[in-house]
């Protein structure tokens, strides 16, 4: 109460004259001697000092006992369930948020999950998506960040937080579904479940307020795809990388024509380099440098980030002769670790640890094998059948673990391993061709 009052920059007096509520009773409310005020003194209140429908129910769930659904399912709206605000623009993804908006805004799509490797921007793409349609549509929208810890009781009585309590409980297959499915209802909304990486597919609890909110859409971040009927898979690759350079004895460019400022992956790379070394001036030896280590790093935004803040301690030439070398000594520091104090290696070292015997003995060869390789390359190259090869690269695809690479003409399509896991994947699985015979039954 107090709080709200301060907020809305008034005295007790004030407020008093404003909302025909006595000053006493202003002043019992705020010092806690009275706990549970009629509901008529509470809109005659706010109304005075003009609260808004989240700072409304706010301050009518402070009322001890008061229930939560039944507080919040008037003040569900825009207000009340906001999109993160992201902190940064977003860098060469046109093409793929052209798609999730579109899928989201069809009424058959309503369960849809952003798959893809640690890093590479899942988080990024749908917190722009869900931005849009909360600013274009006036969708309300329920983020809920999975990979953090739940927060404690004591935070319970905030309406957003008991929005997100009863999302993240129902995601995870606990309680919770009533209470949100009663404040939802028919209305357009949005539930954000970013990094639902715990379970295998969606619960059924999740798929029962899918079916109980006929206008409610879940979109999903994860890191490996869940198999559930009615999912969406929508795989979410690295950034598109520069173009090889041309080898030695062709054409000379024209003049300008060797910068790659336009490169999506480079551009933003540019700008992780700007910031942590400003002397380093955009020049043409610069920029052909820096889309070297963009090449190496594999396009994938975390791992630059990361990498341009060892420009602190390296040139720009050593960074690059690193990257080429040994990329994961580049891709963690102390500022990128996620909220359980995992860096970029560890992540990706667990992805390559949850393929199964036959995926990753297929993923150290492949990584063996020059980029630029086709499946029908591929399976003649290992001696795996071309099915089995179609079917496993498929699905190192969706993981992220390989990236198609920018087609030449009408040919088949071509691939090549993430150099971020060409040596955690030979760690484990080797890379001598006389390995794949199991793979052959």
């Amino acid at each position: 109460m107090r709080a709200a009052r301060r907020w809305a920059g008034i005295t007790q007096e004030q407020l008093a004259g404003l909302s025909t509520v006595s000053v006493r009773a202003i002043r019992d409310l705020e010092q806690g001697r009275v706990r549970h005020p009629r509901r008529e003194t509470l809109r005659l209140l706010a109304d005075a000092m003009r609260l808004g429908d989240a700072r409304r129910a706010a301050l009518e769930l402070a009322v001890e006992g008061a229930p939560a659904d039944t507080v919040m399912r008037e003040a569900f709206g825009t207000e009340l369930a906001p999109s993160p605000e992201p902190l940064r623009r977003m860098v060469g993804r046109t093409e793929e948020l052209r798609a999730l908006t579109g899928l989201l805004a069809t009424e058959h799509e309503r369960l849809l999950t952003v798959v893809g490797v640690a890093g590479v921007g899942k988080t990024r793409l749908a917190q722009e998506a869900a931005l849009l349609l909360h600013t274009r549509d006036r969708m309300p929208v329920l983020w809920v960040d999975m990979s953090t810890p739940a927060p404690t009781s004591g935070t319970a009585r905030s309406p957003r937080a008991a929005l997100t309590g009863w999302a993240r409980s129902v995601a995870a297959g606990g309680p919770g579904l009533d209470e949100l499915a009663s404040v939802v209802r028919d209305r357009a909304a949005l539930l954000v479940l970013d990094g639902h990486d715990a379970v295998p597919r969606p619960v059924p609890q999740l798929l029962e307020l899918l079916h109980g909110c006929e206008r409610l859409k879940v979109l999903i971040t994860a890191r490996e795809p869940h198999r559930t009927p009615g999912n969406r898979l929508l795989p979410l690759g690295p950034l598109p990388l520069p173009a090889p350079e041309p080898s030695a004895g062709a054409a000379a460019p024209l003049p300008g024509a060797s910068l790659a400022a336009g490169e999506p992956a480079v551009e933003l790379m540019l700008s992780y380099v700007g910031h942590m070394r400003p002397d380093l001036l955009p020049t043409d030896s610069v920029v052909r440098t820096v889309a070297r280590v963009c090449q190496a790093l594999d396009g994938v935004p975390r791992a630059m980030e990361s990498a341009a803040s060892w420009l602190l301690l390296h040139s720009l030439e050593e960074l690059l002769r690193i990257a080429r070398s040994n990329p994961l000594e580049l891709v963690d520091d102390t500022t990128l670790s996620d909220v359980n104090g995992e860096g970029l290696k560890a992540l990706l070292a667990a992805a390559v640890d949850r393929l199964d015997d036959t995926q990753a003995t297929l993923l150290g060869g492949l990584g063996a094998l020059a980029d630029g390789w086709t499946a029908e390359q591929a399976s003649a190259a290992l001696a795996v059948p071309a099915t089995t090869m179609a079917r496993e690269v498929h699905a190192l695809v969706l993981r992220g673990l390989v990236r198609r690479l920018p087609a030449a003409g009408e040919g088949a399509s071509r691939f090549g391993v993430l150099n971020l896991v060409r040596g955690l994947a030979a760690d484990r699985a080797g890379a001598a061709p006389h390995r794949f015979g199991a793979l052959v039954h």
